[in-house]
């Protein structure tokens, strides 16, 4: 019980630290051109606008989507950037060691997540895949690496290629890009920076970093439910335990205290000695438990348990969980578990080390 409890800590741990990374390299503002209650292409234009608003250091357009394949009935998540971008390039560097941007730029090249690898690899795409854009033409692209497991949960799925090699594959018309990210250097204009947006051009949305970070929240905690029913229905199971130890004291034990009792032992000296019985007892099976879970989750990635978190659809979720370990959790697990199965043990022992031993041997 405590390995299953301490593996869904370790599994939404990981993944709350992933997202919350994640978050912090998230623009202060994304910007799209909003219509009928569908998001449309934003045209490139509007960010020369976005940064003549004062208060705004930096403004980008972005091109990304999902690509159906029908054939495999799959989605990829393409992501088109500018390779000569400078930050771009030392995030990509830190993900993958190192890039030469003139041989990446000398053809139709993209960088692969870890699922998007083992798909294609599943179906012998080993040197280049062909995408089918819109248009209904081929536009065959060559891997020039991969990502690893470890570069984080949102980029499983993910295809990095050139920004102008997405825009064909994803449909963009020349001109326009999916949406405008917006960096502010001083957050107390946040809200005066947004109000311009707004009136600048009034068929936007517009989404904060806030906005974000509420999202994750509200779908982390409609997955930690999940941990909940299990946490209870455990709890449940243990309860259960703990009415049975309770009962074994009186039926099982009590003959070996009331011998003792016999034999001259104190009633303190019984106590502690069922009570370090017990916690070697509960004390090993807290730490196994624990061990357990880390190898689970931390060396064989958890299978099975992802899934609740991460989900089935699409491609498989290649990822390796990061470290994250909350001490307070793990000593309200012990809390939990040890001290309830302690008391359920001692408190028989003492009704009946307090019994005239006659009475108990009858």
């Amino acid at each position: 019980m405590v390995a299953i409890l301490s593996a869904t800590l370790f599994v939404s741990s990981s993944i709350q630290k992933d997202l919350l990374n994640t978050l912090e390299d998230q623009p202060d503002f994304t910007v799209q051109r909003y219509k009928a209650g569908k998001v449309l292409n934003t045209p490139s234009a509007w960010i020369d606008e976005f940064l003549e608003i004062k208060g705004v250091t930096n403004a980008q357009g972005r091109v990304y989507g999902t690509h159906y394949y029908d054939t495999l009935e799959t989605y990829f998540m393409i992501v088109g950037v500018d390779m000569y971008e400078t930050q771009i390039v030392d995030s990509l560097e830190n993900l993958l060691g190192s890039i030469d941007i003139d041989k990446f730029q000398s053809r139709k090249n993209m960088i692969i997540g870890a699922g998007v690898k083992k798909f294609l690899d599943e179906y012998q795409y080993y040197d280049y895949y062909i995408f089918r854009p819109p248009d209904r033409s081929q536009e065959k692209v060559y891997i020039y690496d991969s990502l690893s497991s470890e570069s984080g949960i949102m980029s499983s799925d993910m295809i990095i290629m050139d920004i102008d090699q997405a825009r064909k594959i994803l449909g963009v018309e020349d001109g326009y890009v999916t949406d405008i990210i917006l960096e502010v250097k001083n957050q107390d204009e946040l809200q005066l920076i947004k109000e311009k947006l707004i009136v600048s051009h009034f068929n936007v949305r517009i989404i904060q970093k806030s906005d974000i970070e509420s999202y994750y929240t509200n779908l982390f905690n409609y997955k930690s439910g999940v941990f909940l029913a299990l946490f209870l229905t455990t709890l449940l199971t243990f309860l259960i335990i703990l009415y049975q130890r309770y009962s074994m004291v009186w039926y099982v034990d009590s003959k070996e205290i009331a011998l003792l009792r016999m034999l001259g032992w104190r009633i303190k000296n019984i106590i502690w000695l069922k009570l370090g019985e017990n916690f070697v007892v509960a004390f090993s099976s807290y730490m196994l438990g624990v061990i357990f879970a880390y190898i689970y989750v931390f060396v064989f990635n958890a299978p099975l348990l992802k899934n609740i978190f991460l989900g089935y659809k699409n491609l498989s979720n290649e990822v390796t969980f990061a470290f994250s370990l909350d001490l307070s959790i793990l000593g309200l697990i012990f809390l939990a578990f040890v001290v309830p199965f302690l008391l359920a043990v001692i408190i028989p022992v003492y009704r009946v080390a307090i019994t005239e031993p006659s009475e108990v041997m009858r």
